[in-house]
């Protein structure tokens, strides 16, 4: 097995998946969650999805051997932006029904911490509405964290419009130019209503995805050595 497989759930065989939980190696589990939808005139609809990806794989390989990336699920809730023809929406409860099932898969493989890695929006506000519920079904240190949640207004300085999360504005064409260069369509970048894309740099990009790998990957050991628990609320008495 590649190095780079050893990060990946769907990578491994399951002698080598039962080999590394029954050793005590893995730790914690991360599910990337997002969005495939449109992105303005420049950017590739699978935008969400793989910054998110990203992240997660980059924190796992920060903290191998004791973090995996289980890939689930690529679409989201994008009901809001299905005016434009190819997004991909489900619905919050079918969204939510798989994410319930995904994060039942990694426990039921072993796993007591596992962090659900959003990157898109509009699974925000359903995510948080039933999280006390998927607390109590699963009884496990259970987190969900959109990875911009991690950045702050300073750190939104290192951009020209100083905004942070932003769709399809400067931080994600920033993101996509410094880790997915062929994402960006450079002649639509100005060519189009929206000035903001335009303002994004490679460099400005490069410098927040490293700081969102360092403090995800510090959440992340914080949830290992059980100084970032989430507090399963109590059952009705």
């Amino acid at each position: 097995m590649g190095q780079d497989d050893q990060l990946l759930l769907h990578k491994h065989t399951r002698r080598e998946f039962r080999t590394r939980m029954n050793s005590g190696e893995l730790k914690a589990c991360i599910i990337p969650v997002a969005a495939i939808e449109q992105h303005l005139e420049h950017l590739a609809m699978e935008h969400d999805w793989r910054s998110a990806n990203h992240i997660a794989v980059e924190v796992a390989r920060t903290l191998s051997p004791s973090v995996l990336v289980a890939q689930g699920v690529m679409a989201g809730i994008s009901e809001h932006h299905m005016k434009h023809p190819g997004t991909l929406t489900l619905s919050p409860a079918t969204f939510l029904a798989v994410l319930g099932d995904l994060i039942d898969s990694v426990v039921r493989a072993g796993f007591t911490n596992v962090l659900v890695l959003n990157g898109h929006g509009g699974n925000i506000v359903p995510c948080n509405g039933v999280w006390d519920q998927m607390l109590r079904r699963f009884q496990v240190n259970l987190q969900f964290l959109p990875y911009w949640d991690v950045l702050t207004a300073e750190d939104a300085e290192q951009l020209e419009t100083k905004r942070i999360p932003g769709h399809a504005q400067e931080f994600e064409t920033a993101f996509a130019l410094a880790a997915f260069p062929e994402n960006v369509r450079s002649d639509a970048v100005s060519d189009q209503p929206d000035p903001e894309p335009a303002t994004a740099t490679a460099a400005s990009g490069a410098e927040l995805i490293g700081r969102t790998v360092d403090r995800v990957a510090q959440f992340v050991q914080r949830m290992i050595s059980g100084e970032e628990t989430a507090e399963v609320p109590a059952f009705f008495q």
